[in-house]
C-alpha cells in the first residue's frame, strides 16, 4: 500500500473543511438544499476529486476520465463547491445554485453542469449505471475507474442490489462503490424506517470485497481507496460510516436538517464551527482493513 505523508492528509481534510463551509453558504444563499448529506459526504468527495481520481477540468469530456456517480444527488451543493474548486467552472459560480437557468440545480445534471457524469434526483440508480459504465469501459478497452457514491437510506431500493448482483455476475473490478453510512435519512433513523444491517454480510454475500472505515478519517479514505486498486476479479464497496451534518453542532444527527437551509444565526453558527481545524482523530487515524 503507498504510504501518505502527512501533510497530504492534514492538506486533504482541510480541504474538506472549506467545502463543508461553502456548500452550507450555498444553501443558505439559496434558501433551500440539503447539508445534512452534503457534509457527511465531505471527506469522501473530497479524497476522490482532490486526489485519487483522473481528471481534466479543462477537458471534462476527456474519455480516459475517471467517472463519479453521486447517487445521493441531493448532496449536490458539496459536489457542486468541489467542483468549482477543482477548476471545472468558476467558484463565482456556486452562488447560483437553484436559481432559474443556473448550471447548479438542486440535483446534479450531466447535460448542464461541467464534471457531472450522472443525472441524479430519484434514489437508487447510481450503482446500476455506474456497472454499466464499468463494463463498457472493459468491452472499450479503456482504463477509466468507476466510483459511485451512495447514501444509506439509499440502500432500500431495490434496484441497488440488482446493479450489485450485475457487478458480481461480470466480475468488474474497475468500480468502487462508497457508502456514506450516517444513519439518517429524511424521516428519522435509518433503523427505525427500513433496516439496512447488516450491511457488511449483505454486500460480501453479494460478491463483493468490502473495506469497513471511519468516514470522517481521511488517512483511512485515502488507504481503503487504494486497497481497492488492487483487488482482482470482484467489484469493491468502501463501507464507511459518517455523521450527518458532520461539524456542525446542531445539524448532527439530525433528520430535521436532512433538507433545509438554516437562518442568517445558524449560517453564522455553522461556519464559525466549520471554521476550526478538523479533529486529528478524524482526520489522521490508523488505516482500517477489508474483508
Amino acid at each position: 500500500m503507498v504510504y501518505h505523508s502527512d501533510e497530504l492528509v492534514a492538506a486533504l481534510a482541510e480541504r474538506a473543511a472549506q467545502l463543508r463551509r461553502t456548500a452550507i453558504e450555498m444553501i443558505y444563499c439559496a434558501q433551500s438544499g440539503h447539508p445534512g448529506g452534503s457534509l457527511s459526504a465531505a471527506d469522501l468527495l473530497t479524497a476522490l476529486l482532490f486526489h485519487k481520481m483522473r481528471l481534466d477540468p479543462a477537458n471534462p469530456g476527456w474519455p480516459e476520465r475517471d467517472r463519479l456517480i453521486l447517487s445521493k444527488g441531493h448532496a449536490a451543493p458539496l459536489l457542486y463547491a468541489a467542483l468549482a474548486q477543482r477548476g471545472f467552472f468558476p467558484i463565482e459560480e456556486l452562488k447560483t445554485l437553484r436559481q432559474l437557468d443556473s448550471r447548479l440545480q438542486g440535483h446534479p445534471d450531466r447535460l448542464k453542469t461541467p464534471g457531472v457524469d450522472m443525472t441524479a434526483g430519484a434514489l437508487g440508480h447510481g450503482l446500476a449505471i455506474g456497472a454499466g459504465l464499468a463494463l463498457s469501459a472493459r468491452l472499450d478497452n479503456q482504463t477509466f475507474r468507476t466510483y459511485v457514491v451512495l447514501g444509506d437510506g439509499e440502500l432500500q431500493a431495490g434496484v441497488i442490489w440488482e446493479g450489485a448482483l450485475f457487478a458480481a455476475k461480470y466480475h468488474l473490478d474497475n468500480i468502487t462503490v462508497i457508502v456514506d453510512l450516517n444513519g439518517v435519512q429524511l424521516d428519522g433513523p435509518v433503523r427505525d424506517i427500513m433496516p439496512i444491517e447488516p450491511i457488511v454480510d449483505k454486500w460480501r454475500s453479494f460478491g463483493w470485497y468490502v473495506i469497513e472505515i471511519h468516514g470522517h478519517n481521511m488517512r483511512q479514505i485515502i488507504d481503503a481507496l487504494d486497497e481497492a486498486d488492487d483487488i482482482h476479479g470482484q467489484p469493491t464497496v468502501i463501507i464507511a460510516h459518517t455523521t450527518k451534518g458532520k461539524g456542525v453542532s446542531f445539524m448532527e444527527n439530525q433528520c430535521t436538517w436532512h433538507g433545509r437551509a438554516p437562518s442568517p444565526e445558524q449560517c453564522q453558527q455553522a461556519i464559525c464551527e466549520l471554521a476550526v481545524s478538523p479533529d486529528a482523530a478524524d482526520a489522521a487515524g490508523p488505516a482500517g482493513g477489508g474483508q
